[in-house]
């Protein structure tokens, strides 16, 4: 039986999901920031509204949708939450923040912005295609993860040396916001 050669592994997993990675980690950066901007929708029109709000407690999903089709909203809701003094709703195509207080807001209508959309929807895609490829995808990752350990054989910069050092820190930076701030 021939000998498997673990560097030969690495580099062509490495070819092969480079695109993914790439988009993964792209797609990544732009998923940790949605809450400060809305990456993968371009704004294209804002229109300022005033509405009188019923008591935070009256607020549901039948109030939401029935005020969504009042300022002519016809896209199929996602979702609605009260959030920091805002009445939050997410359609299809639009975004609707209202201040609590005042009932003055905004309807926000936007276009998916074309690469950066789609690339993000690879995080929150459930196809059953999908996530078997993220298996097959997550299990090469860790598969190039371990051969790029035994790599290099000896000197300075082998796993004995400085590799297994990096690789403790590594997995110790993340336990430690687990445990900080789960």
């Amino acid at each position: 039986m021939k000998k498997i050669n673990w560097r030969n592994l690495h580099r062509d997993l490495g070819y092969f999901y480079i695109g993914l990675i790439v988009s993964f980690a792209f797609s990544g950066l732009l998923m940790n920031h949605r809450e400060m901007w809305h990456p993968e929708k371009y704004t294209i029109e804002t229109k300022a509204i005033e509405v009188k709000l019923p008591a935070e407690s009256d607020i549901n999903e039948k109030y939401a949708e029935d005020l969504g089709k009042q300022l002519g909203i016809e896209g199929k809701m996602r979702r609605h939450m009260v959030k920091k003094g805002e009445f939050r709703m997410s359609f299809e195509n639009q975004d609707v923040e209202i201040d609590l207080k005042t009932g003055k807001g905004e309807i926000i209508s936007f276009f998916k912005t074309p690469i950066i959309s789609q690339t993000m929807q690879l995080h929150k895609n459930t196809s059953n295609f999908w996530i078997y490829y993220s298996d097959i995808f997550a299990i090469s990752l860790i598969i190039i993860a371990l051969t790029g350990t035994i790599m290099i054989k000896a000197g300075k910069f082998s796993w004995k040396q400085r590799g297994w050092k990096l690789a403790v820190a590594g997995i110790i930076f993340p336990l430690l916001f687990l445990f900080l701030l789960g």
